[in-house]
């Protein structure tokens, strides 16, 4: 039996509202935003959750200078496709990419996440 069911990651950010409308949009989960805390829930539960940290510094990708620390892998269909909508929600692609398979962005905090081919 399980002691839990669905683990919530919560990331570190300056402004949690405005991360959960990013990740809201992406994965089509509605946003949930209080003081200093928002959250974005699947209907079956699983759940990213944002708290304020004042000072907040984001990674430095690709270099080690302020590690990523985690990052979200997001599978998707079409490379292409993905790319230009996490871009029109805001997210930034870096220079370095690493593979051909997946590519990575940055949230509008600087997070690292991957786009990645089912």
């Amino acid at each position: 039996m399980a002691i839990a069911r669905f683990p919530s990651v919560v990331l570190d950010c300056p402004d949690p509202a405005a991360l959960a409308e990013f990740y809201g949009a992406l994965l089509d989960w509605p946003v949930e935003a209080r003081e200093g805390w928002a959250d974005v829930r699947a209907d079956y539960g699983q759940c990213l959750s944002f708290q304020k940290v004042e000072g907040y510094r984001p990674p430095a990708w690709p270099t080690q200078e302020l590690p990523q620390q985690m990052h979200l892998d997001v599978v998707v269909d079409d490379l292409d496709v993905a790319e230009a909508a996490v871009l029109r929600l805001g997210a930034v692609k870096p220079e370095h990419q690493p593979g051909e398979t997946f590519r990575v962005f940055l949230d509008p905090a600087g997070h690292p996440f991957c786009l990645c081919l089912d």
